[in-house]
C-alpha cells in the first residue's frame, strides 16, 4: 500500500484543541492518516516524502454552501431579491444539463485548486455534477435546488431530487453523496417541506436550505405565517442534526435557541452577506450555543471566487466591524469552522475535516514562504494561524490530497485538465446566455 510523508511543515490539526507541531509531519498510508506529530517520531523510509519545509500542513477545508453557476461578473449591484428575478431566475429557465455540468466541472476545479476538499452544492440537473465531482475527486454533497409554488417550475422537484437520490445517494467510492435540497421558504409549499423531510429520512440523508438572508424576508415570513422563518422551519418539521440553513442572517434569540436545541447546523457565507447587503449573521452567539457552524462560499455569482482562505478573512473581519469587539473572529476559531466544523455540519466529522490517525487523508499544504506571509515566526510568537486567516489565498495552496490521492501538486491541478476545464465552461456560458436572451426576448 502507498504511503506517503508530508514531512518538516508546520502541522495545524484542527481537531478541536489549538494543537500545532511546529516543525511536524503527517504520514499517509492508503487512503488513511496513520499518525501525526514531530519529525523525529517518523523514521519510516518506505514512504513517498514530501518536503513541507515553510508550509502548514493543514485538513482540506469544507465548502458547506455553494452554488455552481456561469454568472460571474454579470450581475453586480443589485439587491437580493432584484437580483434574483432578473438574472438568477431567467437562467435556471435557460439551463440544460450539458451547461449546468460545465459550471460544476469549473466550480469544482476551482475549489479544488483552492484548498477546498469538500463542497456542498445547491444547483440543477446533479447526475452531471455528480460525475463532475467524480472526475476532480473531490468530497461533494449534491443538493438540488427544489421548489413547487406557482411560477418557479423551472426548478427541480421532489421526484427529480428522489431519482437523483436512487441513483446517486452515494457515488464515486462514497466521495460523492446525494441530500434532500428546498430552494426556500417562498418558493416552496408547506406540503414541499413535509415531503422534503420525509423524503430525508427515507433516503437517510440531509436536508439543506436558504434561510432569513434579508430583513424583509423576516418581515414577510411573519406577514404570511404568523412566524419567524427559522420558526416556521420548525412549525415545517425540517429542523434536526442532518440539516443545514444557509446564511441565518436575521436571527432573534429564540430563532438561535430553536436551531441549538434541535442540532441544526448553519452555513455562513460572509462575502456573500456583504456583497448582497444581506447583513452581518450572529456568528459569535451560534458558537457560543454549540451550533455547528460552517464557512461557505455561496455560488460564484455572489462572490466571484470560492476561494475559502479568502472567506476566513472576510468572516472574522465582518465578526469584528459589526460587534466592535476586536477579539471576536479570533483565527482559530475561524480556522475551525472551515474545516471540523464545516465537517460536522454535513456529517463527515467523524471521518475528515481534521488531521488525525484514523481519518481519511483529506490534507493540503499551503505555502508561507511568499512576501505576504512574512515573517514567518515560530516559538512564543508563532503566527501561522494568523496568516492562513488573514493573509493567505488560494495562490498560496501547494498540495492537496483526498483519499490520500494527490490531486494537487506544485499548485497544478492533476486530476483534470485545468485549461480544458476554463475552455469548456466558457463555451457553456456563451450558450447559456444566448438562451437566456432567446426566452426574454432580450
Amino acid at each position: 500500500m502507498h504511503r506517503t510523508l508530508i514531512h518538516n511543515g508546520i502541522v495545524i490539526p484542527c481537531d478541536g484543541t489549538r494543537t500545532a507541531y511546529d516543525p511536524g509531519s503527517v504520514l499517509i498510508e492508503g487512503d488513511r492518516i496513520v499518525a501525526v506529530g514531530p519529525p523525529d517520531m517518523f523514521a519510516t523510509t518506505d514512504a513517498e516524502i514530501v518536503d513541507a519545509t515553510g508550509h502548514a500542513v493543514i485538513p482540506g477545508l469544507h465548502n458547506t454552501h455553494l452554488h455552481s453557476g456561469l454568472l460571474r461578473g454579470t450581475a453586480e449591484s443589485k439587491s437580493l431579491w432584484d437580483w434574483l428575478r432578473d438574472y438568477v431566475d431567467p437562467a435556471h429557465k435557460a439551463l440544460t444539463p450539458e451547461i449546468a455540468e460545465a459550471a460544476s466541472l469549473l466550480c469544482y476545479t476551482e475549489s479544488l485548486r483552492a484548498g477546498t476538499t469538500s463542497v456542498m452544492d445547491m444547483w440543477r440537473h446533479m447526475e452531471g455534477s455528480a460525475h463532475a465531482a467524480q472526475q476532480v475527486g473531490l468530497r461533494a454533497t449534491l443538493v438540488p435546488y427544489v421548489a413547487d409554488l406557482p411560477g418557479y417550475d423551472y426548478f427541480e422537484t421532489l421526484e427529480t431530487n428522489r431519482r437523483l437520490l436512487t441513483e446517486y445517494r452515494t457515488f464515486a467510492h462514497d466521495r460523492v453523496r446525494s441530500w434532500v435540497g428546498l430552494e426556500h421558504l417562498f418558493y416552496c409549499s408547506e406540503e414541499a417541506f413535509k415531503s422534503a423531510a420525509a423524503l430525508a429520512d427515507e433516503f437517510d440523508t440531509g436536508l439543506h436550505t436558504h434561510s432569513s438572508e434579508t430583513t424583509w424576508e423576516v418581515e414577510e415570513s411573519v406577514r404570511q405565517f404568523g412566524r419567524r422563518p427559522i420558526e416556521e422551519f420548525g412549525h415545517r418539521g425540517i429542523l434536526g442534526p442532518r440539516t443545514v440553513v444557509a446564511h441565518c442572517v436575521w436571527l432573534d434569540d429564540h430563532e438561535l435557541d430553536l436551531l441549538a436545541d434541535t442540532g441544526t447546523s448553519v452555513a455562513h457565507c460572509p462575502c456573500s452577506n456583504m456583497k448582497l447587503s444581506s447583513g452581518p449573521a450572529r456568528v459569535a452567539d451560534m458558537r457560543r450555543r454549540g451550533i455547528a457552524v460552517g464557512l461557505g462560499s455561496d455560488g460564484e455569482k455572489e462572490n466571484n471566487n470560492l476561494d475559502l482562505l479568502e472567506e476566513m478573512k472576510f468572516a472574522s473581519l465582518l465578526q469584528k466591524v459589526t460587534s466592535l469587539d476586536p477579539t471576536t473572529g479570533d483565527p482559530w476559531d475561524i480556522l475551525t469552522m472551515a474545516t471540523i466544523d464545516g465537517a460536522r455540519a454535513l456529517g463527515l466529522d467523524a471521518e475528515t475535516g481534521s488531521l488525525e490517525a484514523g481519518k481519511k487523508a483529506d490534507v493540503v499544504t499551503v505555502d508561507l514562504r511568499r512576501l505576504h506571509t512574512t515573517p514567518l515566526l515560530h516559538g512564543p510568537d508563532f503566527n501561522t494561524v494568523p496568516h492562513l486567516v488573514f493573509s493567505s489565498s488560494a495562490a498560496d495552496v501547494d498540495h492537496v490530497w483526498v483519499d490520500g490521492e494527490l490531486l494537487v501538486a506544485g499548485g497544478t491541478v492533476r486530476s483534470v485538465d485545468a485549461d480544458r476545464v476554463r475552455a469548456g465552461a466558457q463555451t457553456a456560458a456563451e450558450e447559456l446566455f444566448r438562451r437566456r436572451a432567446a426566452l426574454s426576448g432580450r
